[in-house]
């Protein structure tokens, strides 16, 4: 294992097999190989956890997190990767390897992963349910956002990012970086940035700085969330022109539904005055305007 994900050792892989890295997949490759053990140490991994990973890549860490985990569901996009990640973890019996896309589109994650996942755990090897991964950065954002949608809640994630996602997941109400994204994390995780990742960390290097990220879902934090699905929609739909006047957005995202007196007794309900943005609202007031529309809609008689 020590020779695997270095420069080198990649180098010739790829010549060996006549492939070039693909962009167009995000294949940026971890040859710090301190770090590809950070991530799995990060994991917390044991024989109670089914883990996800996206890149096999070669299979350098997916053969790390075979080690600690009860099952490893590693999937592929890449035909030649895949074959070469087969050859190099033959040995383990408790991985499953998927050649395949894992979004089925933009919102969902693909059935066949889904399942792959949840057959350890309805046969009772495992309880619990974990992304590990060096994340493609093409993909980061739909499979971390829509595992939180799924019927099997991740128990963490821990994965590498571009930073500048990682800053979105953390970043604060009234920043640059605050968007629709900051709140669906927060509203339901404690996120936080392990190790920041220069581009020499990678072969081929990116253009841009990574980090490890560990993730937590909190069933406290989920609990105050009625329809989680309907609320990840309806805070999108609130930055989709983040820098316009809350009162705009509402009339635009319900036109139909809500006239302007409707949309002024909302924010007056709320104490907020019209100049109110979304980008300034905390988790706890998009939740509240989310469960205050709701009411709203219902009393109007729309849903």
């Amino acid at each position: 294992m020590s020779e695997r994900q270095t420069t080198s050792y990649l180098i010739r892989r790829f010549a060996e097999a006549g492939i070039r890295p693909d962009t167009r997949h995000g294949q940026n490759f971890l040859i710090d190989l301190n770090l590809l053990g950070l991530i799995a140490e990060s994991a917390n991994l044991s024989d109670n956890d089914v883990v996800l990973e996206v890149g096999t890549g070669t299979g350098s860490l997916t053969a790390l997190l075979a080690k600690s985990a009860a099952h490893v569901v590693t999937v592929e996009i890449d035909a030649t990767l895949h074959q070469l990640a087969r050859e190099s973890l033959a040995a383990f019996e408790n991985v499953t390897m998927l050649q395949q896309d894992v979004l089925k589109n933009k919102n969902l994650l693909h059935p066949d992963v889904l399942q792959a996942v949840r057959q350890p755990i309805q046969e009772g090897s495992a309880s619990h349910f974990k992304l590990v991964a060096n994340l493609p950065y093409n993909v980061a954002t739909p499979i971390i956002s829509n595992l939180l949608s799924t019927d099997i809640f991740p128990t963490s994630m821990t994965v590498t990012i571009q930073k500048e996602l990682a800053d979105r997941m953390i970043a604060s109400p009234g920043t640059k970086d605050y968007s629709a994204l900051s709140i669906w994390i927060q509203s339901q995780c404690e996120v936080q940035v392990v190790r920041v990742m220069p581009p020499s960390c990678f072969w081929p290097r990116p253009k841009v700085n990574s980090a490890i990220i560990h993730i937590e879902p909190q069933a406290k934090l989920r609990e105050r969330i009625p329809h989680p699905d309907l609320f990840h929609t309806f805070v999108r739909s609130m930055f989709f022109h983040r820098r316009k006047l809350l009162r705009r957005v509402l009339l635009s995202a319900y036109k139909g539904q809500f006239t302007k007196s409707d949309v002024d007794r909302i924010l007056g309900t709320l104490g907020w005055r019209g100049e109110t943005r979304a980008e300034q609202l905390t988790v706890e007031e998009m939740i509240r305007l989310f469960q205050t529309v709701r009411e709203e809609l219902r009393t109007l008689g729309h849903s």
